[in-house]
């Protein structure tokens, strides 16, 4: 089968019959570009109608389908309807309103010619009415007694995009099944195009829902499986490092077992041709950065480069200072690249990677910038992997003549089910030890209601010499309300603690919040006020508070991160989550969870059952998997039969030559275009 079968499917919403520039604007603010969009933008529920001969009180407050004969029209008198009244077969008055469409309801609704109208019955005084009711002509189609009912948003009603999925199923094709077919049986499923007809007619059918869940999950592991095929072809350098750098770096504690078997495994891919691919694991404060330095150096000691991608310019800039105090004795050379560094300063490090007089690269994604040229890369180390895309990785890689090895990280612990999903191309490693000296942190729940007695508790805190995080709740998705937030809270605690309050938030410039944070890391400020900027990498021992205002709106894994900031020195710390005075269950039980355990695995298990994959891992990236039409449930359900399935496709088939490997490809182009068209060229 050909891919350009699926070429109708690809074209713009606009090429739909009845599409035009303002139902276009509200259609791409749901995301809906392409006709196949459509497809898979799946209807949430239904609403069904009674057909009746005839008005009746047991029909109150449902949607009716009646024949009436209007007999009197009164026309809008200011703001009021017009209403026309009309009788039904046993002489019942139904009242039809209509705002401002007096005009076309006086056309639609001519005395004395019967009318069949549709709409929720409702009682007005000892009348029954219907406001705006739909209106045909007898003997013309009806509307219909079950209609599907879809998110919308501003400007589009169900039925418009009622209209749209059908025209956009009339241009999908038959397709041959990719589903291995025992499964297709063992499930009861229907056929692709089948199954996604029927999941517009039925919203409430699970198992069709399930069907073109587990076709979206299968795409994604195929995508990741061809990805690590692709990958491994590749000849890479073997990197084996001699020992003798690392013999002269002065640890900060001796290794953990986890780490010592974690850095095992690392030393032991880079000694391959094949290219590394591995996703490292740890919890807050395991010692991840420690096992990543030892892998760079050893990187270096091989005669290569290595490169350390951080998502922020804060954490970049807190790694650099970490590596060249560490690194600089020993005569490894460290330099740092942001969006930041400018003329000269740019320009020298350029050149220094072009020749290879340094070693050790850190820095923003100015790292894999075009005009950056390394000598010879060897590793690439990317830190908080959640927040970098399937093809940003694809692109640090390609910044070598051949390959380098890839190693990834993230704090933030991922359930098995996502590690799939997200990283089914990639080896993992779990460290799963902490190392001596890290205090446990105390969490406790607080009551808004006594926001005056924390603030007097931080005073207590501040006066003995104490730092604090104060983290400003999560208004809604807008850096400029959580900005807001963090201004109003820092402006009433500085009129507690004058000159001791800093403030950062997303809207910062990169020098003013290195400012700010650079002042509280050497004790000048008490106080930090901040949004979720500090999630991530902030280390101030020091600091051995941390509030956190409106705690019921973060997710688990959030509040995790957050409480990590702290316990990082000696002191005893302790982690005060401040929520509202209405609190749901579920709520409830999430911040006794956070009370309960430090285990960051399990926190993220909870956290997918409650948030869903899209929440947890942050916006979508090309590649990611936040799933369109699987819920976190199915996707636990599903992740790995999807799995073995491509795997299986993939060694059985020897690729995807046979007539169940081409239906693959569809598959794949349907859920992962542009991931598709560079894989299956690659392959």
């Amino acid at each position: 089968m050909r891919p350009d079968l699926l070429n109708p499917l690809f074209a713009e919403v606009e090429t739909l019959k009845g599409v035009g520039p303002q139902l276009a604007r509200a259609l791409h603010r749901l995301d809906l570009e392409r006709v196949v969009d459509l497809l898979f933008h799946l209807p949430t529920g239904s609403v069904e109608r009674v057909r009746a001969p005839a008005a009746s009180p047991v029909l109150l407050g449902r949607l009716v389908v009646l024949e009436v004969t209007p007999f009197e029209a009164r026309l809008s008198q200011g703001r009021g309807p017009t209403r026309i009244f009309g009788s039904d077969a046993d002489g019942n008055v139904i009242t039809l309103a209509f705002f401002n469409h007096g005009g076309w309801a006086k056309k639609q609704l001519p005395l004395g010619e019967p009318r069949i109208v549709s709409g929720k019955l409702e009682a007005y005084g000892d009348q029954w009415q219907m406001v705006h009711p739909d209106v045909v002509e007898p003997g013309k189609a009806e509307p219909p007694l079950k209609e599907s009912v879809y998110p919308l948003t501003e400007g589009l009603t169900s039925k418009r995009l009622r209209e749209l999925a059908a025209q956009a199923l009339e241009r999908a094709p038959e397709l041959t099944e990719w589903v291995e077919p025992s499964l297709l049986g063992q499930r009861g499923w229907l056929p692709w195009r089948a199954a996604v007809a029927s999941a517009h007619a039925e919203p409430g059918d699970t198992a069709v829902r399930a069907r073109l869940a587990y076709d979206e999950i299968f795409a994604n592991q195929l995508a990741l499986q061809l990805l690590r095929q692709v990958s491994r072809r590749k000849k890479g350098v073997p990197l084996q490092g001699d020992g003798r750098i690392v013999a002269r770096l002065r640890l900060p504690y001796e290794l953990t077992g986890a780490q010592r078997r974690v850095a095992e495994e690392i030393r032991g891919d880079m000694a391959q041709a094949a290219p590394m691919l591995r996703l490292l694991q740890g919890d807050v404060g395991s010692g991840k950065t420690l096992v990543a330095l030892l892998a760079m150096l050893n990187a270096v000691e091989a005669g290569a480069q290595a490169a350390l991608l951080a998502p922020t310019e804060i954490l970049a800039r807190q790694h650099h200072a970490t590596l060249l105090k560490q690194l600089d004795p020993i005569g490894v050379r460290v330099a740092i690249l942001t969006g930041r560094e400018k003329g000269r300063a740019r320009d020298s490090v350029l050149m220094g990677l072009a020749d290879g007089s340094i070693d050790i690269l850190v820095g923003t994604h100015a790292i894999f910038q075009e005009k950056v040229a390394y000598r010879n890369l060897g590793l690439a180390v990317i830190d908080e992997q959640h927040r970098f895309g399937v093809s940003q990785r694809l692109l640090l890689s390609a910044k070598a003549a051949r390959p380098p090895h890839l190693l990834v990280m993230t704090a933030t612990p991922i359930p098995r089910t996502l590690t799939l999903t997200q990283y089914g191309e990639m080896d993992v490693s779990r460290i799963d030890e902490m190392p001596p000296g890290r205090t446990p942190v105390e969490t406790r729940v607080i009551s808004d209601e006594r926001l005056g007695d924390v603030i007097d508790g931080l005073a207590r805190h501040v006066a003995a010499g104490g730092q604090a995080y104060w983290v400003c709740p999560l208004v809604e998705e807008s850096e400029t309300s959580d900005a807001a937030a963090a201004e109003e809270r820092a402006a009433v605690l500085r009129e507690r603690f004058p000159g001791q309050v800093g403030l950062v938030h997303g809207r910062m410039k990169g020098p003013d919040k290195d400012a700010v944070m650079a002042a509280f890391a050497v004790g000048e400020l008490a106080v930090l006020v901040a949004t979720t900027v500090i999630e991530v990498g902030v280390d101030v021992p020091n600091s051995t508070l941390m509030v956190v205002e409106g705690a019921e709106r973060f997710g688990l894994a959030q509040l995790h991160q957050l409480r990590g900031r702290v316990g990082r020195g000696t002191g005893k710390s302790t982690c005060l989550l401040i929520r509202g005075q209405t609190l749901s269950e579920t709520g409830r039980a999430r911040l006794a969870l956070m009370r309960e355990t430090s285990d960051g695995f399990r926190i993220a298990e909870e956290d997918l059952k409650l948030r869903g994959p899209g929440e947890i891992l942050g916006t979508r990236q090309s590649g990611e998997a936040a799933f369109r039409l699987a819920t976190p449930e199915l996707v636990q359900e599903l992740a790995g039969a999807a799995t073995d399935d491509a795997r299986l496709l993939l060694d059985r088939d020897g690729g995807l030559a046979g007539p169940r490997g081409e239906a693959a490809r569809l598959c794949l182009y349907l859920f992962e275009r542009d991931q598709a068209v560079d894989l299956l060229r690659s392959g």
